[in-house]
């Protein structure tokens, strides 16, 4: 069976992980996989994993190109014969709704978000089959677009058990990267993902200055987009002017060191998220989590077991838990594997593909 997933670009974030760690599963399993996108930093591990990838422009918001682009994914669509095409965001699925027209094949789309209720994200809805990663995101189309419940499957977005088991974890590197930001000895208190207004660091940099732990550190690891700037700017200036302890580490591959060194993970996002692939993933290694309490996140965390949630923007209640979350012990490797694991979010998946393929 030859599975084409579709999406804008494989730059970092959680859609573009999954759709990468997915096609490796399903080489894996004896598929053929394609990924068709505008390209990206994921694409070199993408085709050394097995998949093919197709660069094509399922990215841009033009109008004025969008014929010209069905007609070109229409070529490729015909040319690779898939049985199953995966859709993961809007452009994609429209581009894919009139270039699959006397194709004659399958779709399955993944709602990843809380797009904003319209006739463009109703798209998202129309397909064979629908994934949602999340209660909340599932509750949402249900609410806003009426879709079918038997056309719904709520598959949350697997962890890498491998890569995020705690047996695993590259020590040297920790060492190393405690030695580069001289992090031994503090209490290190971490957020993790690209830099934007949505994922609030503001009320993050303010609950550290509140922080009653001399040796505490707030350690934010993402990269800086060019059109964040001057955001990444303004939070600078912001640490300088509460003279707190803060560290810029930019993006990092090894995500499940940085952790495994963190001793509390924040995710105080403005907008719910999804699901909280960092939120899970932290709870894998053991790291207790504070949450904004909103969106797929209120799936994963157990509060006053493995982590608590917070009223957004709310930096005074947030640096209270975080005293509280470091007390916090508890096995999180078997819970995700019994709840959130890469191998359940594969195998569920393969089956919609099965049954749309009879």
């Amino acid at each position: 069976m030859k599975i084409v997933q579709i999406l804008p670009e494989l730059h970092e974030g959680g859609v573009e992980i999954g759709t990468v760690e997915l096609a490796r599963e399903l080489v894996k399993r004896g598929f053929e996989s394609v990924v068709i996108s505008n390209g990206g930093k994921l694409v070199k591990q993408l085709e050394a994993e097995g998949s093919l990838h197709v660069k094509f422009d399922v990215c841009s918001k033009n109008p004025f190109t969008a014929l010209m682009r069905v007609y070109g994914l229409r070529k490729i669509l015909k040319e690779l014969k898939a049985d199953i095409l995966h859709v993961r965001s809007r452009v994609p699925a429209w581009l894919v709704y009139f270039a699959k027209k006397s194709l004659h094949v399958k779709i399955v789309s993944t709602v990843h978000g809380f797009n904003s209720v319209s006739f463009y994200s109703s798209i998202m809805t129309k397909a064979d089959s629908v994934i949602c990663v999340s209660g909340a995101i599932k509750e949402y189309i249900q609410e806003h677009y009426n879709t079918p419940r038997k056309k719904i499957t709520l598959i949350p977005r697997g962890i890498d058990l491998e890569k995020f088991n705690p047996q695993n974890i590259d020590e040297t590197f920790v060492q190393k990267f405690k030695d580069e930001f001289d992090l031994h000895g503090k209490f290190i208190v971490t957020t993790v993902g690209r830099i934007t207004q949505l994922k609030d660091l503001e009320t993050f940099i303010k609950a550290m200055a509140l922080l009653d732990i001399p040796n505490a550190v707030g350690l934010i690891v993402g990269g800086v987009r060019e059109d964040k700037q001057n955001y990444f700017e303004s939070l600078q200036e912001l640490v300088k002017s509460l003279h707190v302890n803060i560290i810029f580490a930019g993006s990092q591959e090894k995500v499940a060191e940085i952790y495994s060194l963190s001793d509390v993970v924040i995710s105080a996002s403005k907008k719910p998220e999804s699901f909280g692939r960092s939120v899970a993933e932290a709870l894998t290694l053991g790291t207790p989590v504070i949450a904004t309490n909103h969106g797929g996140v209120k799936d994963i965390i157990q509060e006053n077991i493995n982590g608590y949630f917070v009223p957004i923007g709310d930096e005074k209640t947030l640096s209270n838990k975080i005293l509280i979350a470091k007390k916090l012990k508890f096995e999180g490797f078997s819970y995700i594997q019994n709840n959130f694991s890469l191998q359940q979010m594969v195998e569920k998946t393969i089956n919609i593909y099965k049954s749309l393929s009879k």
